[in-house]
C-alpha cells in the first residue's frame, strides 16, 4: 500500500534534538492516569448522538455499495463492517483535530469517501486504523486547516460530550483535561491521541504523522510533560479517591456510593 503523505509542517520538531524517550519525566502512575482520563475525555458521545452518527455513515456506505458488482459488493461489505467498527476511533481522532463536533463528523465523512475511493490500495490484514488515520490527517490539512480558523472550545462547549463522573476530591476533572488538550500544539496533541488513546505503536503513529519514530516519541513525551504541568499533577493528588485508583489499576471508573 502506498499513500501520498504531506510534507512535515513548518516548524516541525523533527529537526530539533530529540528528547530522551526512555522516561517521560512523569511518574508511571500519573502517566497511566493521564491516558485513562484522555480516553474518557474523547469517549463517547451520548447514545443518541452516537446512533445518529452511525446512521449517517451507514446510509452513505449503503448508497456507495449499490453501484457495485457482486464481487465488489462482497468486498464493500467487509469494508463497511470494518469501518463502522472503527468509527468511534475515527470520531475521537477527528474531534482531536477539529475541536468541534460538527466539523469532526464532516471530517469523518470526507475521510470515508476518500477511503472508499482508495480501498483497493488497502492491504487486508494490515492496520486499518493507521491507514484511516493517515487519510483523515491528510484530508484535514488539505480541506480544513487552510480555510478554517481554529475553534477554541470553551468549558461550556465541552459539557455535552464529556463523560459525567460524580465529583470527588482529588479526581482530575475531565473538563480540565479537555481544556489542557486544546493548549497543546497540534502535533503534540495528535501524537498523544494516536499513541495514548488509539493504541497505535510509535512506528504506526510515525507513518500517520509523516515523521520519524523518534519525533513521535518526543512529541508524546513533551505532551505528557506539558499536561502534567498545566494540571499541576503530583503523586498526592493522584490516588486520593477510589475512582482514581480504579482507573489507574485498570478496573475502570466506578460509580460513587
Amino acid at each position: 500500500m502506498t499513500l501520498t503523505l504531506e510534507a512535515p509542517l513548518a516548524g516541525d520538531e523533527s529537526a530539533r534534538p530529540e528528547q530522551p524517550v526512555e522516561s517521560s519525566g512523569v511518574p508511571e502512575l500519573i502517566r497511566r492516569h493521564l491516558e485513562s482520563v484522555l480516553d474518557q475525555t474523547f469517549w463517547p458521545l451520548d447514545a443518541s448522538e452516537s446512533d445518529d452518527g452511525e446512521r449517517r455513515f451507514t446510509d452513505l456506505l449503503a448508497r456507495l455499495g449499490r453501484a457495485l458488482t457482486a464481487q465488489e459488493a462482497r468486498d464493500a461489505r467487509a469494508f463497511h463492517d470494518d469501518f463502522l467498527a472503527f468509527m468511534p476511533n475515527m470520531r475521537r481522532f477527528a474531534l482531536s483535530l477539529t475541536k468541534d463536533r460538527v466539523r469532526a463528523d464532516d471530517l469523518v465523512q470526507d475521510t470515508l469517501l476518500k477511503a472508499w475511493r482508495s480501498r483497493a490500495r488497502y492491504t487486508a490484514g494490515t492496520n486499518l486504523g493507521a491507514w484511516l488515520f493517515t487519510i483523515m490527517r491528510n484530508v484535514f490539512y488539505s480541506n480544513y486547516r487552510k480555510s478554517s480558523r481554529e475553534v477554541t472550545m470553551s468549558p461550556g462547549d465541552e459539557g455535552g460530550r464529556l463523560v459525567s463522573i460524580p465529583e470527588q476530591p482529588g479526581r482530575l476533572d475531565l473538563q480540565d483535561m479537555a481544556i489542557a488538550l486544546t493548549k497543546l500544539p497540534d502535533a503534540m496533541r495528535q501524537a498523544l491521541v494516536l499513541v495514548a488513546i488509539e493504541n497505535l505503536s510509535y512506528e504506526e503513529a510515525a507513518v500517520v504523522m509523516n515523521c520519524k519514530i523518534g519525533t513521535v516519541k518526543s512529541r508524546v513525551w513533551r505532551a505528557r510533560e506539558q499536561i502534567a504541568g498545566l494540571l499541576g499533577l503530583d503523586m498526592d493528588e493522584i490516588g486520593a479517591d477510589r475512582v482514581t485508583m480504579s482507573v489507574v489499576n485498570g478496573a475502570g471508573v466506578v460509580a460513587a456510593s
